[in-house]
C-alpha cells in the first residue's frame, strides 16, 4: 500500500503528534509499506525511508514561534505525482485543509487524526469567542473523511457530541526500552535541582504555551521550598514563564532530546502535570516509563491514564490547596514506591507495537469503508478551498 500522510507538524519539530507519526511510519516502512509524507518544508527529505515532501512554510503574525504551511495547491501537485492507495490528513486545520479538499475531489480514501484541542486553546487567548466557529470549521474538514481518529475516549466522547462522523480512538503508546528508571543520574539531578539533590524534584515537560497552565504551579514552590521544578522544553510564552517562576528553586533547561530527556525524567521524583487542554499528554506515559507517578490536574485524558493513587495523584484544576495536598502525599514513601512500580508496569502495556499495528489495521478499514460507499460524489459537497 502506498500512503500519503499530510501533516501540520513533522521533523525537525519535536511534539507528541510527531513523535507518534515516527512510529507509525517505521512501522510501516518494517511493513514494505510506502509511505509519503507531506510537511511544512524545515528541511528534512528523508526519514526512515519514507519520502517527505516539503512545503513552503510561513510565520504566522500571532504566533511566531513555530512556522506553519497555509492551504496551498502544491498538495494536490504532490498527490498526482505519488497517486497514493489512500490519504491520512494529521490534525486538519491549514495546510491539511488543503489534503482534505483535494483527497475529496480526487477521491482518495481518507482517514483523518484529531490531535491538537485548538478550540479548548482558546480560552486562554481571550479569543473564546471564536469557539464555534472553529468548532464548525474542524467539524466541516473531519467529516469529509471516510474515518476519523482520535487519542482518547474522552476527546472521542467530545466530538461524538460535536456530531464528527465515525469517531474512533488510535491507543497511546510509548518507547518503554528508551524511558526506563535505568536512566537515573546524580549529575543530571543535581542540574535539574540547581545543585539541591535533597529536594523534592517534579519535572515538567512540554511546550511553554498559554494553555499548558505552568503558573499554576508557583504557589505550591512558594510554600514548600524544600521542592525543586525543572521546567523542560521551549515556547512561545518562554519570557512570561521565566519571570512567573524568580524567586523559586525552579530550573529551566531548555529542549532536550534522546538520552538527556529519558535521564531528566528518571533522575527526578515526579511528573508535574497541570494543563487541562491535552487530547492525551504523551508525556504522562513516558513519566510513567521512566518510573515517576504523575501529579496531574483532572480531565477526561488524564484520568484515562492516571490512577489515583495507584499510578500518580490527582488535582483539582485551579485548585491550589488539591495540588499541595496531592504533593504532601508524596511524602508517605510506603505510597511512594508503590505508585513507582506501578507506574513503570502500567507503561509496559502501552509499546509503540499495538498502535502502530492499529493505524495499519485502520487504513484497511477505511480502504473498506471507501470502497462499499455508495453515491461518495453526493454525499461530500464541495469544499470552498483556494486552489
Amino acid at each position: 500500500m502506498k500512503i500519503a500522510i499530510i501533516t501540520e507538524t513533522f521533523l525537525p519539530s519535536t511534539d507528541g503528534v510527531v513523535t507518534r507519526l515516527k512510529e507509525a511510519i517505521k512501522y510501516l516502512r518494517d511493513q514494505e509499506h510506502d509511505v509519503v509524507v507531506i510537511a511544512p518544508d524545515l528541511g528534512v527529505k528523508e526519514y526512515e525511508g519514507a519520502i517527505v515532501e516539503g512545503v513552503k512554510p510561513t510565520r504566522l503574525p500571532f504566533y511566531r514561534y513555530k512556522e506553519f504551511s497555509m492551504p496551498q495547491r502544491r498538495v494536490k501537485e504532490l498527490l498526482k505525482k505519488h497517486n497514493p492507495d489512500l490519504v491520512h490528513v494529521v490534525n486538519p486545520a491549514l495546510v491539511g485543509a488543503s489534503g482534505v479538499y483535494y483527497a475529496s475531489k480526487m477521491n482518495y480514501p481518507l482517514i483523518a487524526s484529531y490531535h491538537t484541542h485548538v478550540p479548548k486553546y482558546l480560552d486562554y487567548y481571550r479569543l473564546y469567542m471564536f469557539k464555534p466557529l472553529l468548532w464548525w470549521y474542524f467539524r466541516k474538514l473531519h467529516n469529509y473523511a471516510d474515518l476519523n481518529l482520535c487519542t482518547s475516549k474522552a476527546i472521542k466522547g467530545e466530538l461524538d457530541e460535536k456530531n464528527f462522523h465515525n469517531v474512533s480512538v488510535w491507543d497511546r503508546g510509548v518507547a518503554v526500552d528508551h524511558y526506563h528508571p535505568r536512566h537515573k543520574n546524580t549529575e543530571m539531578r543535581e542540574r535539574l535541582t540547581g545543585n539541591k539533590p535533597e529536594n523534592k524534584l517534579l519535572v515538567f515537560v512540554g511546550r511553554l504555551a498559554a494553555e499548558k497552565e505552568i503558573h499554576k504551579i508557583r504557589p505550591l514552590l512558594d510554600q514548600r521550598p524544600d521542592v525543586s521544578l525543572a521546567i523542560v522544553g521551549d515556547g512561545p510564552v518562554k519570557e512570561e514563564v521565566e519571570k512567573t517562576f524568580e524567586g523559586t528553586n525552579t530550573i529551566f533547561t531548555g529542549l532536550l532530546h534522546g538520552e538527556e530527556l529519558a535521564q531528566a525524567f528518571a533522575s527526578s521524583d515526579a511528573l508535574i502535570f497541570p494543563s487541562v487542554t491535552e487530547t492525551l499528554g504523551l508525556v504522562i506515559l513516558e513519566a510513567m516509563a521512566s518510573g515517576l507517578p504523575v501529579v496531574a490536574a483532572k480531565s477526561g485524558p488524564t484520568m484515562e491514564q492516571v490512577e489515583d493513587g495507584r499510578t500518580g495523584l490527582l488535582f483539582e484544576n485551579e485548585n491550589t490547596d488539591s495540588m499541595i495536598e496531592a504533593m504532601n502525599r508524596l511524602e508517605d514513601e510506603d505510597l511512594y514506591q508503590h505508585m513507582c512500580e506501578n507506574a513503570r508496569q502500567e507503561a509496559e502495556k502501552h509499546s509503540w507495537q499495538k498502535p502502530s499495528e492499529q493505524i495499519l489495521d485502520y487504513y484497511y478499514q477505511t480502504l473498506e469503508i471507501f470502497q462499499t460507499s455508495e453515491n461518495r460524489s453526493s454525499k461530500k459537497s464541495k469544499i470552498k478551498v483556494t486552489e
